[in-house]
C-alpha cells in the first residue's frame, strides 16, 4: 500500500519483468494473471474477453460470474455474454470493465495473482463484494500481490508492504507495523471513516452498477427492430450487435463516383484543359513523326524534299510545342489532384468530427485509421495518374488507328477483333479483381485494430502468457488480408499475359503484311512510320485495358472515403431559433414557488 506516487504500480511492474532490473533477482514460481489498474478490454464478446483463449468450463464460468457480481449485468443485455463489446469497451462503465478484467484473471486459475488496485474503478458495495469473494474466497489457496492505497482492505492481508519514495518503508502485519511508524498511521487516519463504513456494509445487499445507458439503448433498440421484423434469434445475435462488420459495396462501381471525383475540385473546370492539352500533344507528336519520315531522303542519291535546315528547324518547333503541351497538361492534371485529395480529406475528417457518438461506439479505431491512411494515399497519389493515364492512353490509341488508317488499314481486319477480345478480358477480370480489392480494404482494419490493441495491452499479455496466441491471431488476419492481395495481383498477372499475347500477334501480322508489300507500293519512310506506331499499337492496346481495370480498382478508394463523407451529422451546434435577441434580458428576476 501506499499513497498516490509511491510506487506500487512500479513495483508489479518490477515482478512482471516490465522495468529493466538493475541489480538482484526476481524469480517467479509458477503462472501468473494480472490485473491492471487501467482495464484493458478487446473489442470482441465479453465471453471471449473472459475465456482469454482458454476453453469453455460452464461451471468454473458460472462461479467467475458470481464472484465478480456480472450476471446482472449480464441479464440486462439482449445477448448477454455474447454481446460485442466496442474498442477498448468503449460503451461499458469502468466498473463493468474492471469487473471483467478480474473475471478473466480469475479465469485463467493461475498461481500467482497480481492486482494493481482493481476496486477503485467500482463503488464502495461492489469493491466490498469483490474482495471477499475473490481474493478471501475464491484465492484463498493463491499468492495474491494486491496493490491498494485503501486502508480497509488491509487487515486481512499476511503481509503488508508500505510503499514511500519508490522504496519499502514498512514490512509486516497489519497490527504488527500499525504503530511501528508514520507511514501507516498517515494513511490509517486518512481512511478512517471508510475504515468505520466498512463494518456497516451490508454485502447481501451489494448490487452491480448499472448498465451504461449508450450501451442499453443502442443494444435494446436493435433487439425490438428485429423483433419487429420477425428474425429468427440467429440474425438476431449477428444483426443486433453494436459492433457490425464492415460495409463494402458490391457490382460495378457506380458512374456517380468518378463523377464526384471529376467534378470536385473547381467543378471540373480544369478537367477540358487537361484533355486539350493532351489531344494537342498527340497531334503535334504524329505531325512530327510524318515530317520526319516525308521530309528525310530515303538514300543518299535521292533529293530532299526541303533542306536541313528547315527539316530541323520545323522538327524542333513542333518538339517544342509537344513539350509545352506536356508541361501545362501536368501543371492542370497536379493542381487538379491537389485540390481532389485535399477536399475528400477535409470532408471526411469534418464527417468524422461531426458523427454521432453511436458511430464510434460501433466503429472500431482501425476501420477509421484505414480509410484516413490507406485509401487517403491512393487518392493522394495513384488516382489522379490513373484516371489521366486511361485518357492519355485512349487518345493515344486513337490518334495511332488514324496513322494506321492511312499507311495499312488492312492491319484492322486483326487489329478489330483483337480489340474486341480485349475488351472481353477486361470484363471477364474486373468482375473478380473488383470484388478482391473490396476484400483487401475491408480486410486490413482488423489487423491495424489488433496491432493497437495488442501494444496496449502488451503487460497483460506477457503476464498471462498468451504471446503465441496474439501473434497466432495477427498472423491469421495477414493471412486473411493477403489472400485477396495475392489473388488481385495474381489475376492482374493474367490479365496482362493474356493482353501481352494478343498484342504481339496484332504487330506480328502488321511487320509480315509491311514486308510482303511489293517494292514501290508505299514509301519506305512512311512503312518505317506504319511499323514504328504498329509497335506503339500492340502495346497502347493492352495498355488501355489495363489502366481501365486498375483505375476501377483504385477507385473504390475514393467509394468508400465517400462512404465516411455521408456519414450521418450531430444536430447543427446552434439554430437561427437558438439566437436571443441583441437586448436579452431586458429585465432580471427571480421568483421562488412552493419552496420548503
Amino acid at each position: 500500500c501506499g499513497t498516490v506516487g509511491s510506487g506500487k504500480s512500479s513495483l508489479l511492474s518490477c515482478i512482471l519483468g516490465e522495468v529493466p532490473k538493475l541489480s538482484g533477482e526476481v524469480k517467479i514460481c509458477g503462472t501468473t494473471a494480472y490485473v491492471s489498474q487501467t482495464a484493458w478490454i478487446q473489442s470482441g464478446k465479453i465471453q471471449d474477453n473472459i475465456l482469454f483463449g482458454k476453453e469453455m468450463d460452464s461451471e468454473k464460468y458460472d462461479k467467475v460470474l458470481e464472484w465478480c457480481s456480472l450476471k446482472k449485468d449480464l441479464e440486462i443485455l439482449p445477448f448477454g455474454d455474447k454481446t460485442v463489446i466496442g474498442e477498448r469497451g468503449i460503451n461499458l462503465s469502468g466498473g463493468q470493465k474492471q469487473r471483467i478484467q478480474i473475471a478473466r484473471a480469475l479465469y485463467q486459475d493461475a498461481d500467482i495473482y497480481l492486482f494493481d488496485d482493481p476496486f477503485s474503478a467500482v463503488d464502495a458495495h461492489t469493491g466490498s463484494h469483490l474482495f471477499k469473494e475473490c481474493l478471501l474466497g475464491a484465492l484463498a489457496s493463491k499468492t495474491v500481490v494486491y496493490v491498494t492505497h485503501q486502508i480497509e482492505f488491509l487487515p486481512s492481508a499476511d503481509l503488508i508492504l508500505v510503499m514511500k519514495g519508490g522504496r519499502i518503508a514498512q514490512a509486516g502485519k497489519y497490527n504488527d507495523i500499525l504503530g511501528s511508524g508514520e507511514e501507516l498511521m498517515e494513511l490509517v487516519g486518512a481512511h478512517q471513516d471508510a475504515l468505520t463504513a466498512l463494518d456497516v456494509i451490508d454485502v447481501a445487499n451489494g448490487g452491480s452498477e448499472t448498465i451504461s445507458l449508450s450501451l442499453s439503448r443502442s443494444l435494446s433498440s436493435a433487439e425490438e427492430k428485429d423483433k419487429q421484423n420477425g428474425k429468427d434469434d440467429g440474425d438476431k445475435v449477428q444483426s443486433g450487435q453494436l459492433v457490425q462488420e464492415e460495409e463494402r459495396e458490391k457490382g460495378r462501381v457506380g458512374f456517380w463516383v468518378y463523377w464526384k471525383y471529376l467534378t470536385l475540385a473547381y467543378g471540373g473546370a480544369l478537367v477540358p484543359f487537361v484533355l486539350i492539352a493532351q489531344l494537342l500533344f498527340q497531334v503535334l507528336q504524329i505531325a512530327s513523326n510524318y515530317w520526319m519520315a516525308w521530309a528525310s531522303p530515303v538514300s543518299k542519291d535521292a533529293e530532299p524534299p526541303v533542306s536541313t535546315s528547315t527539316l530541323i528547324y520545323v522538327f524542333v518547333a513542333l518538339a517544342v510545342a509537344s513539350s509545352l503541351c506536356i508541361l501545362i497538361r501536368a501543371l492542370f492534371l497536379v493542381t487538379a489532384a491537389y485540390k481532389t485529395a485535399t477536399l475528400l480529406f477535409n470532408k471526411m475528417h469534418m464527417a468524422i468530427f461531426r458523427a454521432p457518438m453511436s458511430f464510434f461506439d460501433s466503429t472500431p479505431s482501425g476501420r477509421i485509421l484505414n480509410r484516413a491512411s490507406t485509401d487517403q494515399s491512393e487518392v493522394d497519389t495513384n488516382i489522379a495518374y490513373q484516371m489521366g493515364s486511361v485518357a492519355f492512353s485512349i487518345i493515344q490509341l486513337v490518334g495511332i488507328i488514324a496513322v494506321m488508317s492511312q499507311v495499312a488499314w488492312q492491319v484492322f481486319l486483326v487489329f478489330v477483333p483483337v480489340i474486341i477480345i480485349c475488351f472481353w478480358y477486361q470484363r471477364y477480370y474486373i468482375e473478380t479483381a473488383r470484388e478482391l480489392q473490396r476484400l483487401v480494404g475491408v480486410c486490413k482494419a482488423p489487423i491495424i485494430q489488433h496491432f493497437a490493441e495488442s501494444i496496449t495491452g502488451s503487460t497483460t499479455i506477457r503476464s498471462f502468457g498468451k504471446e503465441h496466441q496474439f501473434v497466432s491471431t495477427n498472423s491469421h488476419l495477414m493471412d486473411a488480408y493477403s489472400r485477396p492481395k495475392f489473388y488481385n495481383a495474381a489475376a492482374m498477372e493474367w490479365l496482362c499475359f493474356r493482353l501481352d499475347t494478343l498484342s504481339s500477334f496484332t504487330f506480328a501480322f502488321a511487320l509480315v503484311f509491311l514486308i510482303s508489300l511489293p517494292t514501290g507500293i508505299i514509301d519506305p519512310g512512311i512503312a518505317g512510320l506504319a511499323v514504328t506506331y504498329g509497335l506503339n499499337l500492340n502495346m497502347l492496346q493492352a495498355w488501355v485495358v489495363w489502366s481501365m481495370c486498375n483505375l476501377e480498382n483504385k477507385i473504390i478508394s475514393v467509394e468508400r472515403i465517400l462512404q465516411y463523407i455521408s456519414i450521418p451529422e450531430e444536430p447543427p451546434l446552434s439554430t437561427s431559433e437558438d439566437k436571443l435577441p441583441s437586448n436579452w434580458p431586458s429585465e432580471g428576476e427571480i421568483q421562488l414557488r412552493d419552496v420548503h
